[in-house]
């Protein structure tokens, strides 16, 4: 029998902290890592604005998580606003994540009277000409900074995304000065998960090695602003594991020392299942969207019942599922591990992080494991 202290150690508690929410497939770019291969067109079976309603009153049923409308490009859906309204009347901490294009001064006024508290615009390279090709679009990159432009002068905050390869990789300290000169309040560097239209830069994704090297490095760029800006790493649970190491715990804000935003707090690293979850423009309900694995689906069951019943998840809570080097972790509580990535290269979501090149020591004294 586990003794219950054990059980307990084993056992990640859920609180729902994040929802990511995909309104719509539809996007007017066709970006090269874009883990939903997005298009223009139509996508049939959407969640209708009702289903979208009900879906939000089921999400107030389980807490108050921050709910991030994303796509696709949440703007290609006519019915946005009242969607997010809605979340916001329901006392939900709303925010958008947006390729920035199509917020127009009129557009950023109608967001901020919802009100949306942050927007996040995905900015993969400093340039007009690297931008528009990675985003499959001329004039994506001026559209964007318009965007972003808007959004400040609307009164909401801005973050930057940034999705991080080696076609970018050199250009992160460029990406920083131009976040801190749009006035982002945050910058979260994106480890590329390769799903979808992604697939196609796995050639390109950092090698183990150099995932290790760009989140120290962003470690010690977070040390050097201080609380100018935040960072967040994402898609990288590992880098918990890096600030536990380097001195800052398991936890972490800005340094500035203010209250700050809650996206921007800093946890356990995989919240997948335990903090976090992801609901598709169908319904489907996953850890995440790179995790491809349904939890089940808001159309056959209340997503209350889904986040607190689905093996998927209850999978992802135990510690004890864990396998490979990851199951052997002495940070496994505060990492776990990205199981997108570990689902995508063995077909099994409990399976070890492929792209972290940690050897915790209890793997040497396990030959089964070795």
């Amino acid at each position: 029998m586990v003794p219950a202290i054990m059980e307990e150690t084993n056992m990640i508690k859920p609180r729902l902290q994040l929802v990511a929410w995909e309104l719509t497939r539809r996007c007017n770019l066709y970006c090269a890592h874009c883990r939903a291969s997005s298009e223009a067109g139509a996508y049939s079976g959407e969640l209708s604005t009702e289903e979208c309603r009900q879906v939000i009153d089921g999400i107030a049923e389980v807490g108050k998580p921050i709910l991030i409308l994303t796509g696709g490009e949440p703007l290609m859906r006519q019915d946005l606003f009242s969607i997010a309204k809605y979340a916001v009347g329901r006392q939900l901490r709303v925010v958008m994540g947006s390729n920035g294009t199509l917020i127009t001064q009129e557009t950023a006024s109608r967001l901020k009277e919802i009100p949306l508290t942050r927007i996040a615009v995905s900015l993969d390279f400093p340039s007009a000409e690297l931008q528009d090709k990675f985003r499959g679009r001329p004039g994506a990159y001026d559209a964007a900074i318009a965007g972003i432009n808007n959004t400040r002068q609307a009164g909401m905050e801005v973050q930057v995304n940034c999705t991080l390869t080696q076609l970018n990789i050199g250009y992160l300290d460029n990406l920083l000065t131009l976040a801190l000169d749009l006035g982002a309040v945050a910058f979260h560097p994106f480890l590329l998960v390769p799903t979808g239209r992604g697939k196609g830069l796995e050639g390109v994704a950092l090698s183990p090695q150099q995932h290790e090297e760009a989140l120290n490095r962003i470690y010690d760029m977070q040390e050097k602003m201080g609380g100018r800006i935040f960072f967040k790493p994402t898609d990288a649970p590992h880098y918990v594991r890096i600030m536990k190491q380097r001195g800052k715990g398991g936890e972490a804000r800005a340094a500035s020392g203010k209250p700050g935003h809650a996206a921007d707090a800093i946890s356990r690293g995989c919240l997948a299942g335990s903090g976090f979850c992801f609901i598709s423009h169908r319904g489907a309900v996953q850890g995440c969207g790179y995790l491809t694995v349904q939890a089940g689906n808001v159309r056959e069951q209340p997503f209350k019942t889904i986040w607190e019943d689905a093996p998927l998840f209850h999978d992802l809570r135990d510690l004890r599922n864990l396998k490979g080097k990851c199951g052997l972790c002495e940070y496994k509580r505060i990492c776990g591990g990205c199981r997108a990535r570990a689902y995508e290269e063995t077909g099994n979501y409990l399976e070890a992080e492929p792209y972290c090149i940690y050897q915790p020591p209890a793997q040497t004294e396990d030959p089964v494991n070795a």
